[in-house]
């Protein structure tokens, strides 16, 4: 991704979250990233076609954090308990950018872009699954690539419900997410 294109995702990230999306203005993004209006059009057409960069940018992230969390010489349950840990802290810590993703793909046509900018986060758990099938771990009926995208979507949406939409204290997000934990390693297990 060029520097421009990086400003201007920058840029709308704060302006959506100062002036939230239906009041911020193409002419407050590119004030912010230091560009001309033309500039801004020639990447995207639309203040709402940001929203895919910004989700890109989002899942590269939450990506990033579960590699970074996963230790590969922990047994299975651990390494499961590291990513939901992942998914819960980043959605917690960008809290208000998921918000204004789902907010901004909601309300625009880009909706249907969200499968694509999640893929390479399904093949990495679809990876997951296939080792811990592979060494016995869990049960041989799983099929990894459905499995992958519903766990995906059950730990991201009790990540959401305790940081997005409740605003749960530590306490109940901390049951929610043991919940989900438990709730996963009796689904897989063999």
């Amino acid at each position: 991704m060029d520097n421009k294109k990086e400003n201007i995702i920058r840029s709308a990230i704060d302006v959506f979250q100062e002036k939230g999306i239906e009041k911020a203005k193409v002419s407050d993004i590119v004030k912010g990233a230091g560009i001309a209006q033309g500039t801004f059009y020639l990447y995207f057409p639309t203040k709402l076609a940001v929203m895919p960069s910004i989700a890109q940018v989002m899942v590269e992230k939450t990506l990033e954090e579960i590699k970074k969390a996963v230790q590969q010489d922990s047994p299975f349950s651990r390494q499961l308990e590291q990513v939901v840990d992942a998914v819960f802290y980043i959605t917690n810590e960008y809290r208000e950018i998921f918000a204004l993703i789902y907010a901004g793909l909601a309300s625009s046509e880009y909706l249907k872009e969200w499968e694509t900018l999640y893929e390479p986060y399904y093949k990495w758990m679809s990876g997951f699954l296939k080792k811990a099938k592979t060494d016995g771990i869990i049960r041989e009926t799983v099929h990894e690539e459905h499995t992958a995208t519903l766990l995906i979507g059950l730990i991201e949406a009790a990540a959401e419900q305790s940081y997005l939409y409740d605003h749960q204290d530590d306490n109940a997000a901390n049951i929610k997410r043991q919940e989900v934990l438990d709730f996963l390693k009796h689904a897989l297990k063999s």
